[in-house]
Formats: structure tokens, sequence, C-alpha cells
């Protein structure tokens, strides 16, 4: 079956071709581009009336399962104080007294007097069952008392590695979890009383909201055991899966290298399993360190409080893990939010080389928030890609962001194009949940450095802000390249997966302004319609 596309816009991300005016799908792939008086004839004909067409977005770096259940649950980056917070989950129990526990998501420490957030102010707004909130970030949850008693968390519980349990002078926990605290406590819990039948809707929920999104594939950057039996499972229900997946397996810092090295042997082994084309777990995902909002990212000179923060992964127990990863071919990608851990990662990485020699490989750095100068060029010798995420950029959450670090460093903050100078590779992504899983918005940031979440609120460094053309290339061609599909996918030319999207209006004629207002007409992949808006 072929079909033909005509009368369109078509944006190719193909460096050699940027557009074209007609395309014909043949079966689950591109059998021609070019323009409409030179397209061949076909069984089935569209007229796109005009309507542009872009190559399917890959959201390079996601997390599924966290944004399925993040749908639904009490949304909170809107709650601009302590005051709307509270409102916001009096409204939800309220709603639902049923409830045992309350869940919600996407609380900003700015919104928070003296961003230390302590039990006692969610207490104030429900008291009478657990309550738990995963920061903006995702590297802290706060918790009310009766959580605290939930998970068993008293002053005597010690820290784990790599996180903390905030506690106040005199030793008792605030109800603030960071980093693995929040992982080890609160993420543990969550995972032990949650169904397989509420995974399971929430991988539809993600998956359904991806392909609304004009979203074709994704890199799952915490991919585990549930995660793995909840997309199998929607493979067994749908026979096959809508949307590309791409999965890097989770590997904690057990402090054991032992045990470090097992759970990467589990990788190598799901790797290896050829019986899943559309889902596969293709590398290794380590957390180097956490967040500048929280003081958690590990950087090379201290906050303007004068805190600093160790990586979580120490060189000596981070380096054997990185070079088995490297020595089983397996793509290592590691969290590095801080200066002082991109160099850790780099180091890691240049160690594997000389340890395993000269083989194909393409590692990834994740989300470079600050990053030292020279840092591109270092990659870029290395084939190392730059996993960034726009939409952490949005100026509507950036003044804490910067008020932590109160230096000349905020003028470097997520300086896209130094990558593109120095010649590596630039994936884009949203790292959804915690930001909003959707595309147009993410690339009207990467566009204006403006904000997608409160227009109102002016652009942060448009220095750094990307022609339209080059912000879509860096989410849809080289996104699909950062997992190594971009000889197949992420473009629209000859030989190329027919993974496409339609929209409403075009925000090359329009204005990136209109990125905010489009809609995704159709979605499709593999040369069949997964969406299609009514």
């Amino acid at each position: 079956m072929t079909t033909l596309y005509r009368n369109g816009r078509i944006f190719t991300a193909d460096p050699d071709t940027a557009w074209a005016e007609a395309l014909v799908v043949d079966g689950d792939s591109i059998a021609f581009v070019g323009a409409d008086a030179d397209a061949p004839q076909a069984d089935e004909t569209v007229d796109l009336g005009g309507r542009l067409v872009l190559p399917g977005f890959t959201d390079a770096h996601t997390h599924l399962l966290m944004l399925g259940a993040a749908l639904g649950q009490v949304g909170l980056t809107d709650a601009q104080s302590l005051d709307e917070i509270q409102a916001t989950l009096r409204d939800a129990r309220a709603a639902d007294p049923g409830a045992t526990a309350l869940w919600g998501r996407g609380w900003l420490f700015g919104s928070i007097p003296g961003g230390r957030p302590t039990a006692a102010m969610l207490d104030a707004a429900v008291p009478d069952i657990p309550v738990y909130l995963d920061a903006n970030d995702y590297h802290s949850c706060w918790v009310n008392t009766a959580a605290l008693a939930e998970l068993g968390i008293t002053r005597e519980t010690p820290d784990p590695l790599g996180g903390e349990i905030v506690r106040d002078e005199h030793g008792e926990p605030t109800g603030l979890l960071l980093e693995t605290a929040a992982t080890h406590h609160a993420w543990a819990h969550r995972d032990a009383v949650t169904v397989d039948a509420d995974r399971d809707a929430g991988a539809e929920r993600a998956i359904e909201a991806y392909l609304a999104a004009g979203v074709t594939g994704v890199v799952d950057m915490a991919f585990d055991e549930l995660g793995l039996a909840a997309l199998r499972r929607m493979q067994e229900r749908r026979g096959d899966l809508p949307i590309r997946i791409a999965a890097h397996w989770f590997i904690d810092n057990t402090g054991d290298e032992a045990q470090n090295l097992a759970q990467v042997a589990r990788a190598v082994e799901l790797a290896a399993d050829p019986s899943t084309p559309w889902l596969r777990v293709v590398g290794i995902k380590l957390i180097l360190d956490g967040v500048i909002d929280a003081c958690t990212a590990a950087m090379r000179h201290p906050y303007a409080d004068g805190s600093n923060a160790d990586p979580i992964w120490p060189a000596e127990h981070l380096e054997p893990v990185v070079a088995a990863a490297d020595a089983a071919g397996l793509q290592v990608a590691m969290h590095a939010i801080g200066d002082l851990a991109s160099d850790v990662a780099l180091t890691a990485i240049e160690r594997a080389v000389v340890a395993n020699g000269d083989r194909p490989r393409r590692h990834r750095i994740e989300h470079l928030e600050y990053a030292a100068p020279g840092t591109a060029e270092r990659m870029a010798r290395l084939g190392v890609t730059a996993s960034m995420q726009p939409v952490h950029a949005d100026p509507a959450i950036f003044a804490n962001w910067a008020e932590m670090l109160g230096d000349e460093r905020v003028e470097r903050a997520f300086p896209w194009v130094e990558y593109e100078d120095a010649g590596a590779l630039l994936a884009f992504s949203t790292d959804a949940p915690t930001a909003p899983h959707g595309a147009l918005a993410n690339m009207y940031v990467a566009a204006t450095r403006a904000s997608a979440l409160d227009p109102s609120v002016p652009a942060v460094h448009p220095h750094f802000a990307l022609p339209l053309e080059r912000a879509i290339g860096h989410a849809t061609r080289d996104a699909a390249a950062s997992v190594g599909d971009g000889a197949w996918r992420g473009r629209i030319a000859v030989g190329s997966a027919a993974d496409l999207i339609v929209l409403d209006r075009d925000p090359f004629t329009a204005g990136a302004r209109s990125l905010l207002e489009a809609q995704v007409v159709e979605t499709i992949v593999a040369g069949r319609t997964r969406y299609k808006k009514e």
C-alpha cells in the first residue's frame, strides 16, 4: 500500500534537502520526497491543504511510567506560593475523601518560603493521611508527618549513600528527602503499594499523551523490572507497541562493586534480547549528581550559600561500571548537571576508552545545565552526545536556579550553541515528567529562550536561542541518532521510517509563538496512523 501526501510544506530535517512539497509512504517507510510535480502515482492520495509535515519527534530523555503516574497525580507546578500549594492539596483531599494517601508532583523550591519545605507546612493542609509530593525536578520528595510515620523515618534513620534526610537543629526529620533518600524511601514505598493495573493505566496514559503530542519515539532513562513488565504487558494487550521505545537500565550505586556490576550484567542480558525491536534496552543510566535548585548538583565551586555536593557516584565506584558497560557495547548515559559531575563522567569515559580500545561507541551526558568552558569540545573529541532539555531553561522556573549559583556561572546556563559550535551531537528532550512532555512547547523554549509556562515572563539568555530549523533537527534527527537510529529514522528521506506528524499551523511562517497554540492533527508511526485529532 502506497500513500502520496501532497500539497503541503514538508520540513525533512535532512540537512541536504530541508524542504519538500510531497512524499510517498510505501508500507512502513518513505519511498519518495520531493516536488509535487515529480511525485509518482500511489494507491492513495492525501491532500495536505498546505499544512506542515515534520518528522516525528523523539523524546530523547523521558521516564514513561513516571509520566503516566504524574498525569494522574495532583499537579503543583502552577502554584506560586505556599498558600496556593496548600489550597490545591486541600481541594484534592476534599475531592477524594476516601483516599488513603495523597500523591502530587511538580512543586518548585522558589514557591516555598526560604526554599525549605517542612512536614508542618503540609500538615496544615492535609494532616490525616500521608502526603508525598515529588519536586518539579523529581530529585526531592516533600512529605508530611503521616508519611514520615508510614515510611518509618525517625531521627535514628541513617542517610542512604548519595542522599539526605533533611533534619532540623535537633536532628529530627523535617519532611524533605533529597536524592537517594527520596528513591530509597518514598519511591520504594510507592512501588510497593502500586499494583500492576495502575502501572498499566499509567503506561497507556503516557503513550497516548506522547502520540497526541507528535512524539513517535522515546528514550526511557530510568528503566527497571517494573517498567519492563508493564510495557511487555502492553505489547501483549495491543499486539504491538504504537511508539518506538529505547531504554537505559537504571544502575543504583550500592557501594559494592560486585552488586553494581551485576546490575550491568542484567542490562547486557536484556540488550541481547532480539525479540523486542520496538522495546529495546540499549544502555545503562547512572545519576552522578542532583540538581542546582536543591544545591545537590556537584559543582567545582560552592553555591551562593557556601554549600556544595559530592557526586553520588565517586570515581572509584563509577569507573568500573562505565568500563564494563562500554566493553559490552552498551551505551552509557550519565546524569550530570553540575560541572564537577560532567568532568567525572567524561574522565570515566576516557578511561574506558583506554581500557577497551578503539570500538564503536556513542555515550551520553544528560542535562549539562552548567558545564565548565571546554566541556563541549571534550565531548566532541570523545563522540559523546549532549542530551539537553530546553524546557528546563524556561524563564518561569529560572530565578531559583540562578539564585542558587549567584555568580557569573548564571550567564552560561544551558548553552546549547556551545555544543553545536564544538561539533558534538546535541539531542533535545523534555525529561518528562520533570517538565511538560509537549514537543512543540519544548521547541518554543529552544527557539526563543522565552517561557512556555508563563508567556508574560521575559526571555532569559536569548543569545542562546536556536533557529527553529536547528531546534527541530535536534529533537527529531539528532534525538534518533542519540540511540544509534540516525541512519533509518528521525528525518523525512527516502528509505527512512515513515514516522511523521501533521500540524494545524506552520510556525516557520506564523512565528515561534504559534508553537504554543499549534495542535498535532495526525501522528503516523511506521506508516500507520496512531493518533488523529477529531
